[in-house]
């Protein structure tokens, strides 16, 4: 059964331009990563100033594994960057295990 893990990551408005960028121009390692099936950056629309991560993994091992990696020190080390350590301050990861889950891929399925 997969697991999701949500960072949930507050963000001031006058720097959430630059974190935005610093996602786009990661090195998208965790993408070849055994076990990770998806990421989404969710950006907030109103009422609240956090940002959400969310990726999915095939296991709790499998995300373990990633995290305890030279791949995971890299994407969270912020390069030097200012916007690092003041979102590492202000972030709650939450762990979910996956019960259900639906798309057009499964329903097309299901009538085939």
């Amino acid at each position: 059964m997969s697991i999701v893990k949500i960072n949930a990551v507050t963000v001031p408005k006058d720097k959430q331009e630059r974190f935005e960028e610093r996602f786009r121009g990661r090195a998208g390692a965790v993408e070849k990563t055994p076990g990770f099936e998806w990421f989404e950056l969710l950006r907030p629309l109103e009422g609240t100033d956090q940002y959400l991560v969310y990726t999915r993994w095939s296991s709790e091992e499998a995300y373990r594994a990633w995290q305890s990696g030279q791949d995971f020190d890299r994407a969270h080390d912020g390069g030097g960057d200012t916007l690092a350590p003041a979102a590492a301050d202000s972030s709650h990861l939450w762990s979910y295990q996956v019960l259900e889950s639906a798309g057009p891929h499964a329903d097309q399925e299901r009538q085939a």
